[in-house]
């Protein structure tokens, strides 16, 4: 499985890339505008990602912002439902406005901080992704 972690937070991008380091490849971006740019790479790579974990508050581009520039160029690529990279949405905002735009905006999960390991495998294994380390 191939991850990108996506958190302005040093502790937490750390921890969630020790974590999904166990059963996958595990990238990692600092903030919005990055994670799109390593997701429009990963297209035009061929090497899709399977899973991103995103972080909403962040510099640059929020975690909204992103969800929504990924969305639409899966869309634009001819991606779409669950042939798209599952999003998990990994924040301290626990509030049903986030949560709602969250699943709006296309995510597929949504895990509030701090995260926990049988939490976060728990969402993965139900969206269906491998969890057998690379």
């Amino acid at each position: 499985m191939k991850c990108l972690v996506v958190d302005d937070d040093f502790a937490a991008r750390r921890l969630l890339q020790r974590l999904l380091s166990e059963i996958g490849i595990c990238d990692i971006a600092v903030d919005g505008r990055e994670a799109v740019d390593a997701f429009k790479d990963s297209l035009d790579e061929d090497d899709r990602y399977d899973l991103i974990c995103l972080d909403i508050m962040m510099p640059q581009m929020d975690g909204h912002q992103a969800l929504k520039a990924i969305r639409q160029y899966e869309e634009a690529g001819g991606i779409y439902g669950h042939d798209g990279v599952k999003i998990i949405m990994t924040t301290a905002l626990d509030n049903s406005k986030h949560i709602m735009d969250a699943f709006r905006e296309g995510c597929e999960a949504y895990v509030v901080k701090p995260v926990r390991k049988a939490k976060l495998f728990e969402e993965i294994k139900k969206l269906g992704l491998s969890m057998t380390a690379s």
